[in-house]
């Protein structure tokens, strides 16, 4: 019974992985977000950098999260947009 639920576990977790979208679009009244979500886990290659409990939803994420921790890092990296409308699009 062990070896099943652990099975199933696997099973979940791959398939969530799997399922990530590629790209994701996030609706803000100055213009939408689109986030290449693909393209940071290839880049990042650990979950842990954005998702601190690892893979699925980030806790409290928002305005705030993607000002702080994105921006931030793209600031850090001197990669990635760090000016408003490099991020919005209307």
């Amino acid at each position: 019974m062990k070896k099943f639920i652990a099975s199933i576990a696997v099973i979940a977790f791959s398939a969530s992985m799997a399922m990530a979208a590629d790209v994701m679009t996030f609706p803000a009244k100055p213009g939408n977000v689109t986030f290449p979500h693909k393209k940071h886990q290839e880049m990042l290659k650990d979950c842990k950098i954005c998702h601190q409990k690892g893979p699925g939803k980030i806790e409290g994420f928002g305005k705030e999260f993607a000002h702080s921790t994105c921006k931030a890092c793209h600031a850090d990296k001197g990669a990635g947009p760090t000016k408003c409308f490099d991020c919005h699009k209307k």
